[in-house]
């Protein structure tokens, strides 16, 4: 057989590929999410005349076929690998491995942000808590953790100084200094509850609780876990496992959501199934809960405004106060807040990551 008809024979097969693949892609199901990356899958666009002139269709289509490619895990999983190993590139997606923990690049620091956390802290604090003990802290994500270049750290030292400046009459809380990255899960954004100890002295002794959480926690291993990055940079790593800190006084608390209005347990087993398993934690993202302690030799009671980290390091509190009420403002706005609680000499904590503090656009 000469070369001619060995090109031909290649093409006719390689075009034949294309054509099956392309056919088989056009008649598969649509995928309804991506379990690994906690998204909805982009579906086919509507053809029409106003959506092709403006070209927001192709944009459409072409998000549609990456999407909803054959074998689409396989092909995110053979990139990252390429990415790293072939061109010896340091992140895919912003994502990369620093002593086996993957970690999403958080920078550059977006001062107005910061400044717009700073100023939600003044105005609620000026509305509701002008006769409550205050207090803020910031949880910092895990690049604060690395040795990486400027490119990967922001300027942690600048948020800090932004966030101090102008926060009026609320005393901080510095735990960086409390924390490492084995802290955290290898594979999410999150703290391990299990690690949060020193945390936890360091708030309870400058908040003047301290004394009052005496009784010792025993820790249950409750399933492994797959964080939120393990599906956005698809490469090969260890499992975590979810544990939880329990003992009789957090078992016989109740919580209250006030969305859904029912009554739940402090960790929520059900969420054993679930696809993001750290919702076990206080039942996940919520606009509103309390925290009602059964066993309470208090009337004292504590306010938390945070984002999804309270929900693990909340539980260690319970001890503490009679009540604690969790207020999520991504999903509430601030205004709606007087309609559920009565602002009176509570403790109040603030207490949000740098990832929530760098992009606070999301808060209500």
């Amino acid at each position: 057989m000469n070369d001619k008809a060995k090109n031909v024979i290649i093409t006719f097969i390689f075009l034949t590929f294309l054509i099956v693949f392309f056919v088989v892609n056009l008649l598969k199901p649509e995928s309804e999410i991506s379990i690994s990356e906690r998204r909805k899958l982009a579906k086919l666009p509507t053809l029409t005349t106003k959506s092709l002139i403006k070209g927001t269709f192709t944009k459409q289509f072409d998000q549609y076929t990456t999407d909803q490619i054959l074998y689409r895990e396989e092909f995110r999983k053979l990139k990252s690998l390429i990415e790293f190993n072939v061109f010896n590139k340091k992140d895919n997606n912003n994502m990369y491995m620093y002593e086996g923990s993957i970690i999403k690049i958080e920078n550059p620091l977006n001062e107005k942000s910061v400044l717009n956390v700073a100023n939600k802290i003044n105005k609620i604090k000026e509305k509701y808590l002008t006769n409550c003990k205050v207090y803020y802290t910031i949880i910092p994500d895990k690049n604060y953790f690395t040795n990486e270049e400027e490119y990967i750290r922001m300027d942690y030292d600048k948020l800090e100084n932004i966030m101090e400046e102008n926060i009026k009459e609320c005393e901080y809380i510095n735990i960086f200094n409390d924390l490492k990255l084995a802290d955290y899960y290898l594979t999410d954004i999150h703290w391990r509850q299990e690690n949060l100890q020193k945390v936890l002295d360091t708030i309870s002794t400058k908040m003047g609780f301290k004394n009052r959480l005496q009784t010792d926690y025993t820790k249950v291993d409750i399933v492994d876990f797959e964080g939120l990055y393990a599906g956005q940079l698809p490469i090969k790593t260890d499992k975590d496992t979810i544990s939880i800190l329990s003992n009789n006084i957090v078992e016989a608390a109740t919580v209250y959501n006030y969305e859904t209005q029912r009554e739940s347990k402090v960790y929520d087993l059900t969420k054993i199934d679930s696809n993001d398993k750290y919702d076990i934690y206080l039942s996940g993202a919520v606009p509103l809960i309390t925290i009602t302690n059964s066993q309470s030799n208090t009337d004292e009671e504590l306010i938390i405004f945070r984002d999804s980290f309270g929900s693990s390091l909340a539980p260690l509190f319970i001890e503490a106060y009679n009540k604690i009420t969790l207020i999520d403002i991504r999903y509430i706005r601030t205004e709606l807040l007087e309609n559920y609680i009565e602002f009176n000499e509570q403790d109040v904590l603030f207490m949000y990551s740098t990832l929530i503090i760098n992009n606070s656009s999301i808060l209500k």
